[in-house]
Formats: structure tokens, sequence, C-alpha cells
């Protein structure tokens, strides 16, 4: 049987849902959002939860990626190894080099791994093209994705494959996406050859996949496999798929918490919503129900006939939140995909069909308790129940109100709500969670913007001057394991004399220099990335979890990542080796740093004898210039074999970018269903007293005053709201941003936990009295246009 009925029933159930538009339109508006930010919050819980296997799964990604020495192991013996037991698949060998490149700005790239194939595909490391074209002759060039965007590179962008005089000049013909990356930039093989040098032989690349690679322990197993298939000295080098997924996951499992945390109080809302709107339908429909009953309708006629009529609407808005969560969730995954480096990423199926089944079971089970109400009514009790206005409830709030000096009309509005303490809960509890989402919603941003400004303190700098062989701003290497690096460095200015030239320069307010550079730490068996500093470089600090910057010699400071691995804290000892030269440093701190997976160390230049500094960062003085300032010192520095560029404002991380708009968004719609519910509430207050209101109207009563009536009435439920929302919102701000910070494998520092002030959390405040007054605000007119006759007339 049909759940709208025949016949009768189903003639009730359509003038139920015709005649309650208001009614009708929440239920769908509300569900329509709830589903859409649902959708939105689902799709991209399945894209951010372990977004590297989904993308190394679909591109039979490299559990190892290799590099030999061609001199000492031939094609055909590398060939070979692919045929090794638990070797399920292999490519290559692949021509690999390093190139550092300089855009047509005179920027220096980061140093980039080259690979040369003839095309994207193959049976490990299945390349993601996806923009432009694969590079078919010389000249041309791929990159890797992370590369692409308005502020970087394009396809049609140019780069030199050095700074040496007569370089060759690459064009960059598309943009892909490696899971596994195994290199930075692809070219064809010829290119890749031509592009070696002395500095940067020439190695092979091999991409193997093995039926046993889940733990270090079977990569180090594997490893072990390969080497021996080979003449003694040839695998120069390796690159464990483990590592890149672990700084994957990492970054991914850090947006899930607050994800979760919008997700549910939508579910909540949507309860409250649907509930109170089925109940506020009963409440003012008993004496339709009496008569209902009275021609013959059975008690489960009467039920199905509620929670269809809730069930109509919802389903239509369900629908229509399904699309709509499609659309918003397009650029976002989009957005996100491009982020986390992965594959293009679309709506699970499987999300358009839990999410839509979900919400209508609970649409259901939030009517079916008001429709049971309905169905348990007597009745003559519902007859005379609906006929006959209810005195005596809330006549205790009306004469503490009338002692307050109010005008009449807003003194009755406050103690309105008291005659309906149920819907007026509700109407509460959904004002609180639309302030409790308002006040998170900007508490999260906040501290998103925070993680933003204290990332990478080097770029604060205004000028970088480069003396040694180092990457600009302290750029990160990505890729495969680097063909000959370490072996040899280009030739570099003498730090004294650039040191000199910055001192000279007219304009120069402060510096400070630094190096980067791979150390051994006693107890971690990996290399850990040291940065080095000369000078006083507080204007490039860390943002501090707890302690201080370096201050001097024989000091360290290290990330959470960093004293999690050792077991250390502050205070104790690390035994530090640079060469040959071993040191203790003291711990003074810890730093808010995630680079390289928190094995980082920060220290003073001068705890390592024959340390110099790679770059310097200077301060210029106030009304100076950077780009003019750089140009001067470049012309004393450039001869010298060094280089100097101004620094752009750094522009805020993509992935920092989109958690932000998913929050506005999410939160936007939340208020919106909070909206809705008091709009809903609202209009059946309203609806009821409708006799009153003509009453008043007759005694004199202006339109005005009918306004501020209506406004009144839920002006007290909306500070509460707010008195109940803040401190909630600020209790899962507080409890959710840690998480965060756990699952990204930090600490947070203060500056991204203490984003609140006082004036912030009173403007907060004021959110529940505007979604209250917003969701009043319609009815409010309504009541105003009546006219008196009419509502005078109106049971």
């Amino acid at each position: 049987m049909s759940l709208l009925g025949t016949g009768a029933l189903g003639r009730v159930v359509r003038s139920g849902v015709g005649r309650r538009r208001v009614q009708t339109v929440v239920i769908g508006v509300a569900t329509m959002m709830a589903v859409a930010a649902a959708v939105i919050a689902g799709s991209l819980i399945v894209a951010t939860n372990a977004p590297f296997d989904h993308a190394f799964a679909k591109q039979h990604g490299a559990h190892i990626t290799a590099q030999f020495d061609p001199a000492k192991a031939s094609a055909a013996q590398l060939k070979d190894t692919g045929r090794l037991n638990g070797v399920t698949a292999s490519a290559g060998p692949y021509p690999s080099t390093t190139i550092r490149p300089v855009d047509s700005n005179g920027g220096h790239l980061p140093a980039l791994t080259l690979v040369g194939r003839s095309g994207p595909h193959g049976d490990v490391d299945d390349l993601d093209l996806q923009s432009g074209r694969w590079a078919a002759e010389a000249g041309e060039v791929v990159l890797s994705a992370s590369f692409k965007g308005p502020f970087l590179l394009k396809v049609g962008s140019t780069l030199k494959a050095s700074d040496a005089a007569g370089s060759p000049t690459l064009k960059v013909v598309g943009f892909v996406v490696s899971a596994s990356r195994t290199a930075d930039a692809w070219a064809t093989p010829g290119q890749v050859r031509a592009l070696a040098s002395k500095a940067t032989p020439v190695t092979s690349q091999m991409l193997y996949r093995f039926d046993s690679a889940g733990t270090k322990g079977q990569i180090a197993a594997d490893r072990k496999k390969l080497a021996a298939a080979v003449p003694s000295g040839a695998l120069v080098g390796t690159q464990s798929y483990l590592d890149t997924k672990r700084a994957a996951d990492r970054g991914a499992a850090a947006t899930i918490p607050f994800l979760v945390a919008f997700g549910v109080l939508g579910i909540v809302m949507s309860v409250i919503i649907v509930s109170s709107v089925i109940s506020g339908a009963v409440g003012t429909s008993l004496r339709r129900i009496g008569i209902l009953k009275a021609i013959g309708f059975t008690p489960r006629e009467v039920v199905r006939a509620y929670v269809a009529q809730a069930l109509i609407p919802a389903g239509t808005g369900i629908a229509l939140g399904v699309v709509l969560g499609n659309v918003l969730a397009a650029p976002l995954l989009a957005d996100t995909a491009q982020a986390y480096g992965g594959v293009s990423l679309t709506v699970a199926w499987w999300v358009d069909i839990l999410v839509p089944t979900v919400a209508l079971l609970v649409v259901g089970i939030a009517a079916l308790v008001p429709a049971l109400r309905a169905g348990r009514l007597r009745t003559a009790e519902a007859i005379a129940v609906g006929r006959a206005p209810r005195t005596g409830r809330g006549q205790w709030a009306h004469r503490a109100a009338s002692r307050l000096p109010l005008p009449r009309a807003v003194t009755y509005g406050l103690a309105s709500p008291f005659a309906h303490p149920v819907r007026a809960a509700a109407m509460l509890l959904a004002v609180a969670f639309g302030t409790v989402a308002a006040t998170f919603a900007v508490g999260l941003t906040s501290s998103l913007n925070a993680v933003g400004s204290a990332s990478d303190p080097e770029e604060r700098a205004p000028v970088t001057a480069i003396s040694g062989a180092a990457t600009v701003n302290g750029a990160a290497e990505s890729g495969g394991p680097r063909p000959g690096s370490g072996n040899h460095q280009p030739p570099s200015a003498d730090p004294a004399k650039v040191r000199a030239a910055i001192e000279a320069q007219a304009g120069t307010a402060s510096y400070y220099g630094m190096s980067q550079t791979d150390v051994t730490v006693a107890g971690i068996s990996s290399s850990v990335r040291a940065t080095l500093y000369e000078g006083d470089s507080r204007s490039g600090s860390y943002e501090m979890i707890s302690g201080h910057w370096i201050t001097g010699a024989g000091q360290v400071v290290v990330p959470t990542g960093f004293l999690e691995r050792t077991g250390t804290k502050i205070g104790d000892t690390v035994r530090v080796t640079l060469g040959k030269d071993t040191e203790t440093l003291r711990i003074v701190g810890e730093a808010f740093d995630t680079d390289n997976d928190g094995l980082s160390i920060h220290a003073d230049l001068t705890s390592f004898a024959g340390a110099e500094p790679e770059v310097f960062q200077i301060e210029v003085k106030a009304g100076v210039s950077p780009a003019a300032y750089a140009e001067k010192l470049a012309a004393v520095v450039g001869p010298l074999g060094g280089g100097v560029e101004a620094n752009s404002a750094s522009e805020q991380e993509n992935m920092i970018l989109i958690l932000d708009a998913i929050a506005v968004l999410l939160t936007l719609m939340l208020v919106s269903v909070a909206g809705l519910g008091v709009l809903n509430s609202v209009v059946l207050d309203t609806r009821e007293r409708v006799h009153d209101l003509g009453v008043c109207k007759a005694l004199g009563m202006s339109p005005r005053q009918t306004v501020s009536l209506v406004l009144s009435s839920v002006a007290g439920i909306g500070v509460l709201g707010g008195l109940i929302g803040v401190p909630a919102g600020f209790t899962l701000h507080g409890f959710v941003l840690p998480v965060m910070g756990h699952a990204a494998g930090t600490n947070l520092p203060p500056s991204v936990l203490d984003v609140y002030d006082a004036p912030h959390l009173m403007l907060l405040g004021l959110a529940g009295i505007v979604i209250a007054m917003l969701g009043a605000l319609l009815p409010s007119g309504w009541a105003a246009k009546a006219r008196t006759a009419t509502a005078l007339r109106t049971e």
C-alpha cells in the first residue's frame, strides 16, 4: 500500500501538505540543507580518508623507487630484477638526473628529479596527466601538479635548466600527478641525458611493486633482494612509498575531526527541526485530528497521515540536497585532490545512497514520535481542546514580564514562549546549535589562518641572498632519491664576502645566515634535517609550543615529532653529528614545525666547527623597496657566484584555504537550518495567537508594535541560545583543534589555540539573537499586515 494511502487518507495527506505551506517549505529546505552538508562532509571524509592509498592503488604506485649506477648495472641486468621472487611488477630503467631550474623571472626552483619516460603510462606508476600533454621532443618538460597554480607555473611557462650561461630552455607542456612521487619532472630520455653533467650524472631509475611491502621490515628485505641481484655498489639509492604515505595520511587525518564535528551538528539540528515541525503541526491540529477520528479514521491512519506530511517535503528536500551537495562538493574535491597531490576525486556513489537513506530514516523517526501522540488522542478530547483556547499556561510569565519597565507589546512577547515550553525548547536548541556552529567556525578559520602564518617563517624576510648550493627559502626537495645528490655541489660564493656585501649595502636593517643540511642523531636510524642559524634569527623563528628559541651555541629547538620519536623532553640532551663533528646539544624548545615528518632540528651554526651559511635572510629599513634593494645587492653578489632575490608575500596554503571555505559553507547551511526552525515555530505561534492579535489591534496596537511583539517573543530565546552556544562552540574548538594537531603529528602553539578574545566572544553571543530575529522577521511582517477583522474572525 502506498505511504500516501488511497482515497480519503490520500486526500488528507495532500491537503495537509498543501495547506501547511510554511511547514512543507521548512521541512523541505531544512532537509535539503542538512543532506547537502552531509554529502559535502561525507564526500570530503571519504576523500581525505587515506587519499594516498586510493591514488596509489589507482596508479599502481611504486613500493620502491630505486636508483642504479648505469656504469655498474646494464639495462638488461636491471630488467632482470623485475623477475625476482616477490616482485609483482616493475618498470624501467629510465634515465634520471637532477636539475636546478630557474623560472622566467629569475627565481630559483628547488632541485628537481628529472626522469626520462616516453609516455605517462606504465605497469608501475601509471601517471595521471591532469593538463596539457606529454613531452614529445627536446626542449619540453612535464612537471608535477604541485608546481601548478595561478601564482606558480602553467602550461606554456618556460624554465632554464639551470642558472649557468647557455643553459637550455625547457617549455612546460603538461602537469601530472604521481601518487608515489617518483620524480618532480619528466622529459624524453634523450633530453634527460643531454641535461646530465659531471655534478649531476645520469642514473637508472627502476620502479617496483612487491607482494609483501606493508611494513618497514618488508621494504628493507625487498631492498636487500635488489642489492643482491646487481653488482656491488650498483644500487645507489632507494625511496620507500611508506615515507610518502605517512606524510600524505597525516595531512589528510587532520581534516577529519572538524568534518565529523560539523556532520554531527547537522544531524542533531535536522532531528530537532523535523521533530519540532511535526510536533507543532500536531499541536495546532488537535481539532482536525478529532474530526478525522470522528468520521472513521483509525489511529494508525492518523499516524500515517502525519508521518507522510513530513516525508513528502523531506523526500523532495533530500533529493535536492543530494544534487546540491554534489554540485558544491565538486570544486572542493578538485582543490582537495590538488592539495593532496592525488588523483581526481568525485563524490563516492555510496555516499549519495547512504546519506539520503539515513536522512529519510531520521526524518521518519523524528516525525513518528509526535505522530504517535496524534494517534493516541481521544476523539472528544481532541475536538474539545482544539475548539477551546488553553488557559493558565504561562500566566506566571506574563505577570512577571508585566513588571518590567518595557512597552506592553514587548513584555507580552517576552512571556509568549512559556505558553508552549516544548516548542520553545526546540527553538532554543536550534538557535543554540546554530550559535555553536558559528562560534566553532570562527575559531576554526582563525586557527587555520594562524597555522598558515606560522608556517615557513624563513619566508618572512623581504630579501634572500644565496651564497651556497641551497634551495631558495629553504624549499624542501621532493620526488624520488636524488641522482648524484650529496656527491657534488655547484660553485658557490664565499659566505664571508656575501656577508660583507650585505653589511655594506645601504638599506640593510638586519640579517641572519642559515644553512640546511642532513645530520644524524643518536637513537634515530634515518637522517634528520638540520637548519642552522648564524646571528640573531628571532625574526625567522618558528612559533614555540613550549620553551624558547635558540639563543646561542649548544642549544637545539625541535618539533613535537622529534620529541615523540626520541622519547626526549625539554632540558634533555641529544648527540648530533654533522660530517665528522659530533656535538651534544641541549633541547631548549618545542617548535611548531611539521616539515620532514617532524624529523628536523634547529640549532646555532656555531655549534658545529666549519659550518658556513648558504642563505642570508635580510630585513630592509623602512621605506626601502625590497626589489630595488635586491637588484643593487645582486650587482655585487652576482659576480661573487651568489644570487639575490626579493621575496613576495607568501600565499596562503591551498589546504588551509580549502578548509576555510568548507567551514564557512557548512556554517552557513547550519545557521540557515536554525533560522528555518525559528521561522516555523514563530509561524505556528502567530497562527495560534491570531485572534489575540486581532483583539490587540482593535484596542489600538499599531503594526510597529505588532512587529515588536513577535520579535520580542524570540529575543529571550536568542539571548539564551547565545549564552549556551558560545561556551559550547568555544569548548568544541578547544577539543577538536588539539585532535587535528595530534592527527598531523604535532602539538599546537598558543597562537593557534588561543584565537578567541572577549570582544569576539561578545559579538558571537549576538549570533543567537541574530538567528532568532532573522527567523522571526517574516512572520512578524505577516502579523503586522493582518487585518483586524480577519484576525478576529479566525479561531
